[in-house]
């Protein structure tokens, strides 16, 4: 190999290595660099007082460069999977693979319709979320639907939601090995007394006021405290969130519930 061949080759490797930069490793804390399309002025409990800033995606973030993302702040993503018995987000194996490479935290979620047996919904999700190494716990979306054209209506009561999440969460629990985290909304919270559904973690999503206003008297650990978010590698707006400890807590509940 004569001189030329041989500097053009490193040459072309440096190349290569730089523009595709090393991901940051899943569980260092980079500080959050997002702005808010329609921020809030939130009293005491700010999401900005928290280290631990990420974001929740779904088939409406389509064009989303994780690296550059997780260069501004993504530490954790919980990306949408499955809805109902049948439905299977469309971005969830791009989303899933690309959160991976660059090094965020990522956890599936499952959106919950009142239509569907819950063994049916959980035999769904299991069937489309693998169970990867690292994996933050699954979720269950617990929130009202009014979009569905066949579930819109159906408002069981307060004992027959809790009875279907049980249910739902048992057979999760026992496939991936992880206590699954619940994310509701403040009006679901309330009319399902799901202050009384104790023994799980809650992920909270109030965007006007803080959890503390919202759910007075409920612990949280994962606080949805925007839907408009603005962050450098994603296009449009996204919603915005924070874990609720310090970064040493960020690492030791790591260690305790992500995927073996």
């Amino acid at each position: 190999m004569t001189f030329r061949a041989a500097f053009a080759i490193l040459v072309f490797g440096i190349l290569v290595g730089c523009s595709r930069p090393a991901a940051t490793p899943v569980g260092d804390i980079v500080p959050a660099n997002f702005d808010d399309a329609d921020p809030v002025a939130f009293q005491g409990q700010r999401p900005d007082r928290f280290a631990v800033h990420g974001i929740d995606v779904a088939r409406f973030q389509q064009r989303l460069n994780w690296r550059q993302a997780r260069a501004n702040g993504v530490n954790f993503a919980f990306i949408k999977a499955t809805e109902g018995g049948d439905l299977l987000d469309p971005m969830f194996a791009q989303h899933w693979q690309g959160a991976g490479e660059a090094g965020v935290a990522r956890g599936a979620y499952h959106f919950y319709y009142f239509c569907t047996r819950p063994e049916d919904q959980a035999r769904w999700f299991i069937r489309n979320v693998p169970r990867t190494p690292g994996a933050l716990p699954p979720v269950l979306d617990m929130e009202w639907n009014p979009f569905s054209p066949t579930c819109a209506h159906r408002r069981p009561s307060a004992a027959v939601v809790q009875d279907e999440m049980g249910r739902f969460l048992k057979i999760i629990r026992r496939h991936y090995g992880q206590e699954p985290i619940i994310y509701t909304t403040p009006r679901f919270y309330a009319e399902n007394n799901l202050s009384q559904f104790t023994g799980h973690e809650f992920w909270l999503r109030t965007t006007a006021k803080t959890p503390r206003e919202t759910f007075p008297g409920q612990s949280w650990r994962f606080w949805q405290y925007s839907a408009t978010g603005l962050i450098n590698g994603i296009d449009g707006k996204v919603d915005l969130n924070v874990f609720s400890g310090t970064p040493p807590d960020w690492e030791r509940w790591l260690k305790l519930r992500a995927a073996p």
